[in-house]
């Protein structure tokens, strides 16, 4: 909260939705909005995919359709989740690229748009390994992944912007578990304060990171009430099973 008003008063998400693909803006927000969440769907699509390459071209193609063809216009707004809504639809991406390859095979003479993701006239995709990791907890993994990596970095740019770089650098490893045997005392000695001060400095940089992580989901949501839920399911998706 800044001067009473909330942060997520006007989320990129909320853009998309209301002006559902037609304004300058919300084309940029969705647009954002892809860039920063490519790692859970390449996940996802990896996992049908026949390597690497493949799985890089089908996500491109993925992202490209959401952004030429107003991927959201029919969206239920009352979902409200991005991350729901960006499941489902390479879901669906997924089949239709299944049928794609079958119509192929069947030499129905329809034309498609090409995808450039195999060697041959298929898409690139393959039956699923059986013993591999779920592809919906892998996708919400990685999502829940880049939200904290997304809040880390503008934590990172908040002490930068405040030309505290190099007490951020110091006590991040706190911050992200990496702490191991590091003593804060020698932390303290080299930023020239007090073991107190130190203490203090890492519970405010804790309390800074977890109201970044709500901002970041909030971007993702039309409803902050479901911040919360959100953040359930982000731990959740963190716990190894």
């Amino acid at each position: 909260m800044e001067g009473g008003r909330s942060a997520f008063a006007t989320t990129q998400w909320t853009r998309v939705l209301e002006a559902r693909g037609e304004s300058p803006e919300a084309k940029v927000a969705l647009s954002d909005l892809c860039a920063a969440y490519y790692a859970p769907v390449f996940a996802f699509i990896r996992r049908s995919a026949r390597n690497d390459d493949s799985a890089r071209d089908l996500t491109q193609e993925f992202f490209a359709r959401i952004l030429a063809r107003h991927g959201i216009d029919s969206v239920d707004p009352t979902r409200g989740r991005f991350r729901s809504f960006l499941l489902g639809a390479v879901k669906h991406f997924l089949a239709d690229m299944h049928d794609h390859a079958n119509r192929i095979k069947r030499g129905s003479g329809q034309t498609h748009e090409p995808l450039d993701s195999g060697t041959d006239t298929s898409p690139g995709l393959h039956l699923a390994d059986a013993n591999a990791a779920d592809p919906e907890r892998e996708f919400d993994r990685k999502w829940a992944l880049t939200v904290l990596d997304r809040a880390l970095s503008g934590l990172e740019a908040e002490h930068r912007t405040g030309g505290k770089t190099e007490q951020f650098n110091k006590l991040k490893p706190w911050l992200t578990g990496d702490a191991g045997n590091l003593s804060q005392a020698d932390a303290a000695l080299a930023l020239g304060l007090n073991e107190g001060a130190v203490k203090v400095a890492i519970h405010r940089l804790r309390r800074r990171f977890r109201e970044l992580v709500k901002e970041e989901i909030g971007q993702t949501l039309r409803d902050a009430s479901q911040i919360s839920n959100e953040l359930d399911c982000l731990m959740a998706a963190l716990v190894e099973r």
